[in-house]
């Protein structure tokens, strides 16, 4: 394998809850020998309080301007791996931050695998609803067109490793600096 280049700019992961933001940020972090960053376990820290907290008790207004103080916080560290929220990157602001001062790379999974992945977890507060499954898919059309906007698309797969998403990254970073828009 040969030599990775130092990372300029921080790589932001988003896409829909369940897409594997997190497990592939850490993977990609470790891959690449750089900090990661979980969004929503920063706001966590910072508050004292669980995402599902902070949206009961102060509603989902004050959790994304949490979100974005955040985003601000983390992108002006030394570069590194950040796992957003599934709503982060729905932000015109926050799009425009991570546009500035980051790579941003779409974690797109289709809305099976996702449904797979989150429908036993209680700790989503936007899937609290009657019908979880419809909710998921309504967030997921409702967000497709900002998704579509990061520099980056990666096509999640179920047979694909977490390990094995963060080489695609990793390798496409090395290999194509500026492939914005492409699909790995």
């Amino acid at each position: 394998m040969e030599q990775q280049q130092p990372l300029q700019k921080t790589i932001v992961l988003v896409g829909m809850m369940g897409a594997g933001k997190s497990s592939v940020g850490r993977a990609l972090a470790l891959r690449l020998g750089v900090p990661f960053w979980d969004l929503d376990g920063a706001i966590e820290r910072a508050a004292g309080k669980t995402v599902a907290e902070i949206f009961a008790d102060h509603g989902e207004a004050c959790f994304r301007h949490r979100e974005s103080l955040m985003i601000a916080q983390l992108l002006h560290e030394p570069p590194g791996v950040l796992a957003t929220g599934g709503g982060a990157f729905v932000s015109a602001k926050n799009r425009a931050l991570i546009a500035d001062w980051a790579v941003s790379v779409w974690l797109d999974a289709d809305i099976e695998l996702l449904w797979q992945r989150v429908r036993h977890q209680k700790t989503r507060p936007l899937l609290q609803t009657p019908t979880p499954r419809e909710t998921l898919a309504t967030l997921h059309g409702q967000r497709l067109p900002k998704y579509r906007q990061a520099r980056l698309r990666l096509k999640v797969k179920p047979h694909l490793t977490e390990t094995a998403l963060a080489n695609k990254i990793a390798d496409c970073l090395q290999q194509c600096p500026d492939a914005s828009g492409r699909i790995i």
